[in-house]
């Protein structure tokens, strides 16, 4: 055999990129943050989900109040995502291909269940909620507003989603979020039980909503790449979703999933 040098790039691994961490380590903090809305999050908490050092944290939401990108509410002493940000979003103009596939269906899916309809999508390890429809029937569920943030896995979408990744990659968000399920009042070992039944299901069926005498169905939306991306959930009363009718919406957002799919891979270059 020839005795051939190896390259450089076989003799020395690859070294992370300068800066790398210190990113990594504020777009965590923003992402509690943003979970917070405008109420807030104390830096105690910060601290406890991200792992970090108190100072570390510290330090980085004061470079961050410094640029606007979060502010501290004087009152309270939480921290909040600041204005800069939306500002900074405003440079966004083109919808997602999901949101421009979704829009739609959700339309038509809405006029046929007449409950209220979320879209949700994957962030992460979170979920966002990034469009609700309210239907004809006089009781709407409106429990989770546009632009909520919630851990994979607290939410009847964010089990489906996870529902729909391989095993292992769903065990190992589950396992970084499980600090954050407690103010849910889930567990890791809760969520891993309803992820399992919503594989073997098809969907998700959350028996208990995010609100108390509430239930919610959820099916996933997967990109051309086959991963899991989104989650389309119906909130209902209880009385709402009986045996007979669970059946029935759960087909109608299941037969929504799909269309939005084959939408998104249409409109794919």
């Amino acid at each position: 055999m020839d005795n051939v040098p190896p390259s450089k790039s076989a003799r020395r691994p690859a070294e992370p990129r300068p800066g790398a961490q210190a990113i990594r380590r504020a777009l965590s903090v923003l992402r509690i943050l943003a979970a917070g809305r405008g109420q807030g999050v104390p830096l105690a908490e910060v601290v406890q989900v991200t792992g970090l050092t108190r100072p570390t944290v510290h330090r980085i939401v004061h470079v961050l109040i410094e640029e606007g990108i979060i502010e501290r509410h004087s009152k309270t002493g939480r921290y909040a995502i600041g204005g800069q940000v939306g500002e900074l979003a405003l440079a966004r103009q083109a919808r997602s291909p999901l949101l421009a596939a979704a829009d739609d269906v959700l339309k038509q899916t809405l006029q046929r269940v007449g409950d209220t309809l979320f879209l949700t999508v994957r962030t992460g390890n979170d979920t966002l909620c990034v469009d609700r429809r309210i239907g004809s029937y006089p009781i709407q569920v409106l429990s989770i507003e546009v632009g909520a943030r919630r851990p994979l896995g607290v939410s009847s979408a964010g089990v489906a989603i996870l529902a729909a990744m391989p095993t292992q990659e769903a065990r190992k968000i589950v396992a970084a979020n499980e600090v954050r399920f407690k103010p849910y009042r889930t567990s890791a070992s809760a969520v891993l039980e309803q992820i399992s039944a919503a594989r073997r299901r098809g969907y998700n069926l959350r028996e208990v909503g995010l609100v108390q005498g509430t239930k919610s169905i959820s099916t996933w939306i997967k990109t051309p790449d086959g991963r899991p991306a989104a989650a389309i959930t119906v909130s209902a009363v209880r009385v709402r979703l009986g045996p007979r009718r669970e059946q029935e919406v759960a087909e109608i957002l299941l037969q929504a999933a799909r269309t939005i799919e084959q939408e998104i891979r249409a409109s794919s270059p």
